[in-house]
């Protein structure tokens, strides 16, 4: 957690080995992370971005775009896992419909929600999600928690924002202060 350009999404890419650090070492259960072979660390992590890209394709073309191999049932679990049933139940043809340039007929809460039936497919051990309700209003972005909750279960969840809202429910915060982590907590409702 931190405030806008406070340097939240440069710890993401040094985490995801986008960049490796210029000194010292990053480490998880004590393991420096140069030593995880990238591959690896790629098969085993997913990452939402802020804003979802949808291209000139089908709806479950654009689910299954990490997994273009999916079967139509695992892009229709990942989707259900999205909370996305009834919104592709209003479309007029269901997962083969047209999304158009960029996506320009979903919302930005169903673009998120495309984006997280992705990274449902991809099935990962941890989920890293950079401001991902940060263009939602209050009553959507609850309804995106919820749903990042219950699709998430046993996944580690990392959740980058400056909005307190946004991280209602977890279990840890680092708080970024000048580019350092200044204060470690509990979940925002403890």
């Amino acid at each position: 957690m931190g405030e806008s350009g406070i340097g939240k999404s440069t710890v993401l890419r040094l985490l995801l080995r986008f960049w490796n650090p210029k000194s010292g070492h990053i480490r998880v259960n004590g393991i420096p992370l140069e030593r995880v072979p990238l591959e690896e660390l790629r098969r085993r992590v997913a990452v939402l971005e802020q804003d979802t890209f949808l291209f000139n394709g089908t709806l479950g073309e654009n689910i299954a775009l990490g997994k273009p191999d999916a079967s139509r049932e695992e892009i229709a679990e990942a989707a259900r896992r999205a909370g996305l049933e009834e919104f592709i139940k209003n479309l007029p043809q269901g997962y083969d419909t047209p999304m158009g340039q960029m996506g320009a007929r979903l919302s930005g809460g169903e673009r998120q929600r495309v984006g997280i039936a992705r990274v449902m497919l991809l099935d990962p051990d941890v989920i890293v999600m950079d401001e991902p309700t940060s263009s939602l209003d209050v009553l959507h972005e609850k309804e995106l928690l919820r749903t990042l909750q219950e699709a998430c279960g046993d996944k580690l969840l990392l959740l980058v924002s400056h909005r307190p809202s946004t991280l209602t429910g977890c279990d840890r915060i680092v708080r970024l202060e000048n580019g350092r982590a200044v204060e470690e907590k509990g979940g925002m409702n403890q």
